[in-house]
C-alpha cells in the first residue's frame, strides 16, 4: 500500500534547475509541502522522496486523509475506541 503510493507519487513529479543556485528544485504539485533542493538531480530526486515519506508519516500521526494519486489512496484505520 504505501510503497506503490510512493512510486505513483514520484511519478509527478517536476524538476528544475536552478541556474542562479547551481542545483536543482523538486516538487510533486498535488502534494502541498512535498518540495526539495539538491546539487544533483539524483540527489534530489531522492531528497524529494524522503520528504514525501517524512509528509506521510506526518500525516498518518496526525490523522490526516492523503489526496488520491493514479488511483492509489493510503486510508488511516483508527480502532474503535
Amino acid at each position: 500500500m504505501l510503497t506503490p503510493y510512493i512510486a505513483a507519487a514520484m511519478r509527478h513529479a517536476r524538476y528544475e534547475l536552478l541556474p542562479e543556485r547551481e542545483g536543482y528544485y523538486g516538487e510533486i504539485p498535488a502534494l502541498e509541502g512535498v518540495y526539495a533542493t539538491a546539487a544533483t538531480l539524483e540527489a534530489c530526486r531522492e531528497e524529494l522522496q524522503s520528504v514525501l515519506e517524512g509528509w506521510i508519516m506526518l500525516g498518518l500521526a496526525m490523522g490526516h486523509a492523503f489526496p488520491e494519486v493514479d488511483g492509489r489512496q493510503l486510508v488511516v484505520q483508527r480502532d474503535a475506541a
